[in-house]
């Protein structure tokens, strides 16, 4: 029977203790500003998950400015808190400004949680991808490459013969001269009956 050994991580037991002691300066301070009840339980969450959502964002590799500027907002928020309560301040007589700071936290940290969770990274301009331009042929009915003898010729499809006009066309373009049956015939890829009547119509 195996025993399985529960090995503890001095790291996490570390971030852990800090997380809660963050934790607490920051409900303390909340709560020294005014917002007392459920209120101040809050403002420690919202500035962690701050902090959770600009790491994921640096994590990603994409829009690092975005990711870097939240994540600094939360981690002044987290260390001023820290300070605040290490008796440099009075939490019984907290001044105005710290009141103000306080109380529109939670507008900054709607704005920057919402950004980083729903913003999309603009690509770079070298690595936006180029799509080609391309000319799709339509459809070709299914020919027989050596069909039996028929006393007439069967009807050319009108796209086809669209197509084939435009080839032709091209190559007069580029050459000078009118496209011939066999070049015709290889440029569209059909059999040489069909291509023949498709060249009987162009002219």
């Amino acid at each position: 029977m195996r025993t399985h050994r529960i090995r503890i991580d001095p790291v996490l037991v570390q971030a852990a203790i800090a997380a809660a002691l963050s934790f607490a300066h920051l409900h303390d301070l909340a709560a020294a500003a005014g917002q007392d009840g459920w209120k101040a339980w809050a403002y420690p969450i919202s500035v962690d998950l701050l902090l959770v959502a600009a790491w994921r964002r640096l994590r990603s590799g994409a829009a690092k400015a975005a990711g870097w500027c939240w994540f600094v907002v939360a981690l002044v928020a987290s260390l001023g808190a820290n300070v605040a309560t290490a008796g440099l301040l009075d939490l019984g007589d907290v001044p105005a400004w710290l009141r103000i700071l306080v109380a529109g936290w939670p507008a900054v940290a709607f704005l920057g949680g919402t950004l980083l969770a729903h913003g999309t990274p603009a690509p770079d301009r070298d690595e936006a991808p180029v799509t080609p331009v391309t000319t799709t042929a339509p459809a070709l009915p299914a020919v027989d490459p050596q069909p039996a003898a028929q006393p007439a010729a069967a009807p050319v499809p009108p796209a086809l013969v669209a197509l084939a006009r435009k080839v032709a066309d091209d190559h007069r373009t580029r050459t000078g001269t009118d496209i011939d049956t066999p070049t015709l015939r290889t440029r569209l890829g059909v059999p040489l009956p069909l291509a023949e009547s498709i060249a009987a119509q162009l002219t």
